[in-house]
């Protein structure tokens, strides 16, 4: 029997054997070096057009896309070096300058607390008010408090704010928590197992209510001290009108039924020192509002014109094992922001009793469309519900029923990608550190082919690739795809005005799954009409 030819190359100094045939790239994956690839799939001809996959030949010195270059015997690769990442880096921001879409919706970054708003609101839409609660919380510990007391910072960063309003995201909030408060079994997250490790959280405000939410969230046995009578802090006083008492006693409860220790009366620097309580728990977080500037000295603490000192992005204290965060670092602030810094203190803190490094808290990597001119507006709002926001006095008197909220959260213009999570270019973009408006200059305008199909086709995120082109070729039912246009106008196109379901056929699922940009996308009106039909079929199979 002939043994198949075996090629010996070196990749970053290391060796490496592949068979005869194979690529730079199958060697470095051999090697498990993760070399990007967006225009690159296993089983079909490299195009070698994104350039993201670039390596470099040391004896020649040039750069070549390792997709698409063969491997030689004796031949020695560099691939991971800041020379060659910086290459790809810049590969990624060139694409990036042509791209139009948005990893992230602009809601999730006006809100302090980053909350899942599109998935909240799709939940809604569903009237699935149990999904929507679990994805409220999963970021916000206070939802009933908050759709009372927010300033809406979310609904001014609503993209449709600019056309017939914003969509109701804090009376939609307050619906969902209002409605599970009133159920009789409000929804509790499950928790991690026990870590063994124990939390003193100083201060039953929003910031220590939500840091011991989700201190707990994640295993902790979490003891809240609070120097009144009550936990609640400033949300008892602050707003008399807006905040019934009753909501905020229940969405403490709910808290406090995590299993979570709640001692009342105990001051810090009166009745509690700092000492004490880091010899007794594994971690402190100081949260007692913005009177901690004036005493924070006396308990061992540094102290800026605002409040307690701390390493900005962790919440750490100049005192091992001591944090701080909300009004207590700021002076005076946002409920939401206070409820936020609760949830980024417990990771944070998560992260200290695990004895891992502190990763400080960073915005995610996203492209962004910005401002929307009125002439695109139209393509946005095209798959929404239309018509206007809800009315206020109605919502606030809580009048409204489901089918209205219903109706409300399908005004949200969905202007996340669908592909966030999943997206290569987002993924490696951010590993590379891309800046995703270096190289712009302008921008195209946003378009969606096939709206009302099942397959909607997005030209503005399409690297051309060449992915789709290559699938539908091989498929016998498909008409296929061809690329259309001159130079940088060049996108993808289906031949004789046919429509993307009939380019594609039977291998439409393969192309969406192929798509390293979210480019090609299952129309979310057809995968609802897809799962009506099924439930239509499956109550008549079964006798219905």
């Amino acid at each position: 029997m002939n043994r198949r030819a075996m090629l010996k190359l070196t990749i970053d100094n290391r060796d490496v054997e592949v068979p005869a045939g194979a690529s730079v790239l199958d060697a470095a994956r051999r090697l498990g070096i993760d070399v990007p690839t967006l225009c690159y799939l296993e089983g079909y001809r490299p195009s070698t057009s994104c350039q993201v996959c670039l390596v470099k030949l040391v004896d020649s010195g040039r750069f070549v896309p390792s997709c698409g270059m063969p491997a030689a015997d004796g031949m020695r690769i560099e691939s991971e070096t800041p020379e060659v990442h910086a290459l790809r880096r810049t590969a990624l921001e060139l694409l990036l300058s042509d791209h139009v879409g948005d990893c992230l919706a602009p809601c999730f970054f006006a809100c302090p607390a980053h909350m899942d708003i599109p998935q909240m609101l799709r939940e809604i839409g569903d009237q699935d008010l149990r999904g929507a609660i679990a994805t409220i919380k999963q970021d916000i510990a206070l939802p009933a408090v908050l759709g009372r007391v927010c300033p809406k910072p979310c609904e001014k960063g609503c993209r449709r704010n600019s056309a017939d309003g914003p969509v109701e995201v804090c009376d939609l909030k307050r619906y969902v928590a209002d409605r599970d408060l009133a159920s009789g079994d409000p929804y509790i997250p499950t928790c991690r197992p026990p870590s063994g490790k124990r939390v003193a959280v100083v201060g039953a405000g929003p910031t220590g209510l939500a840091a011991a939410f989700h201190l707990r969230c994640d295993g902790h046995a979490v003891t809240l001290f609070e120097a009144a009578a009550q936990p609640g802090g400033r949300l008892r006083h602050e707003f008399p009108d807006e905040l019934p008492p009753a909501t905020l006693e229940g969405e403490i409860g709910v808290i406090l039924r995590m299993g979570i220790d709640l001692e009342c009366g105990k001051r810090l620097g009166a009745d509690l020192t700092l000492d004490e309580l880091r010899a007794r728990f594994d971690a402190v977080l100081v949260a007692v509002g913005g009177d901690a500037k004036g005493e924070a000295a006396a308990w061992g603490l540094s102290v800026t014109p605002r409040g307690i000192k701390i390493n900005s992005g962790t919440f750490e204290t100049d005192r091992p094992g001591v944090f701080a965060a909300g009004n207590a670092i700021r002076g005076k602030g946002m409920v939401v922001r206070s409820v936020a810094d609760g949830k980024e203190a417990a990771a944070a803190i998560s992260q200290h009793v695990w004895n891992k490094p502190i990763i400080p808290v960073a915005r995610p990597f996203s492209s962004r469309i910005g401002k929307i001119p009125a002439e695109e507006m139209p393509e946005f709002l095209a798959m929404a519900e239309p018509g206007p926001p809800l009315d206020a006095a109605q919502s606030a008197a809580g009048l409204l029923a489901l089918p209205v909220m219903s109706q409300q959260a399908h005004r949200c213009l969905a202007c996340g990608c669908v592909a966030h999570g999943n997206c290569r270019l987002e993924r490696y973009a951010a590993q590379y550190g891309a800046e995703p408006s270096r190289y712009q200059d302008g921008r195209r305008a946003f378009v969606q082919v096939n709206r009302q199909g099942s397959v909607i086709y997005e030209p503005g995120k399409c690297i051309n690739c060449e992915l789709c082109i290559q699938i539908a070729a091989q498929a016998e039912d498909a008409l296929g795809l061809s690329f259309v246009g001159r130079g940088f106008d060049v996108r993808v196109g289906v031949p004789l005005n046919g429509t993307m379901e009939q380019a594609l056929g039977s291998v439409a699922a393969q192309c969406v799954a192929a798509c390293p940009t979210g480019a090609l996308f299952f129309s979310p009106l057809h995968q609802v009409a897809q799962q009506q039909h099924c439930r239509q079929a499956c109550g008549a199979a079964d006798g219905g």
